[in-house]
C-alpha cells in the first residue's frame, strides 16, 4: 500500500468515527428563557388567585346560607314563643272569679302581642272543678272569663276581638276529687280563632 493510499485510508476512518460520535451526542436542551420563566409564574400566580376567588366567594355564599337558616330558626321560636304566651292558661281561687297575681302577669305578657297584631282575635273559656251545680259552675266560668276580658280591654284590646265562653265543670284539665286536681280545673283557657298568620313581633 503506498503512502498516498494509507493516508487517505486513515483519513477516512477518523472521519466515520467523528461522525458515529456525533450521531451518540445526546442534543442538549437549551435553558429556559428568563421570559419562559416570568409566563410560568404569572399563569400560577392567576390560577391562584382563581382559586382563591372561588373559595372566597363560596365561603360568603355558605355564610349567607347560614345567616338566612339561622333568621328562619330565630323567627319560627319567636312565633312559638308568642304564640305560648298568648295560650297560657289563667288560675283561680276556689269559688272566685277575681285575678290573681299570677294570673294578671299572664295576661301582661298576652298584652303587647295583642296590641301589635290588631287583626287577631281570640276565645277565653272559664272552667271550674267539680265542686257545685253544673248551672252554678257555668256562671262562674263566665264570671271567670269575663274577669279576663274586662282586664285585657281595659288596657286598650278591642272588646270585639274577644270572644267568651263557659264549660262549668264539664272540660276538667285534670281527673280527681282533691285539690292538686281541682286547683288545675279552675281556669280560664285561650284560643286563637283568627286565621293561621305570622305574628308581628310586639314593640320594645
Amino acid at each position: 500500500m503506498t503512502r498516498s493510499t494509507r493516508a487517505a485510508v486513515l483519513a477516512s476512518a477518523f472521519l466515520s468515527v467523528a461522525i458515529l460520535g456525533a450521531c451518540r451526542r445526546k442534543p442538549v436542551t437549551p435553558a429556559p428563557t428568563t421570559t419562559t420563566a416570568v409566563v410560568n409564574q404569572d399563569s400560577i400566580n392567576r390560577v391562584r388567585d382563581s382559586i382563591a376567588t372561588a373559595d372566597a366567594r363560596r365561603r360568603s355564599e355558605q355564610q349567607r346560607a347560614d345567616s338566612i337558616r339561622n333568621a328562619d330558626a330565630m323567627a319560627t321560636q319567636e312565633q312559638r314563643t308568642m304564640v305560648q304566651a298568648l295560650t297560657n292558661v289563667v288560675y283561680f281561687d276556689y269559688d272566685a272569679a277575681e285575678l290573681r297575681a299570677d294570673g294578671r302577669a299572664a295576661l301582661d305578657a298576652k298584652l303587647p302581642i295583642l296590641l301589635a297584631n290588631p287583626a287577631l282575635t281570640i276565645r277565653i273559656a272559664g272552667h271550674t272543678d267539680e265542686r257545685g251545680s253544673s248551672e252554678y259552675n257555668l256562671a262562674l266560668g263566665l264570671s271567670r272569663a269575663a274577669a279576663v276580658k274586662r282586664y285585657l280591654t281595659d288596657r286598650g284590646v278591642a272588646p270585639g276581638r274577644i270572644e267568651v265562653v263557659s264549660y262549668g265543670e264539664e272540660q276538667p284539665a285534670v281527673e280527681g276529687g282533691e285539690e292538686a286536681a281541682w286547683s288545675q280545673n279552675r281556669r280560664a283557657e285561650f284560643e286563637i280563632t283568627s286565621p293561621a298568620g305570622v305574628l308581628a313581633r310586639p314593640r320594645r
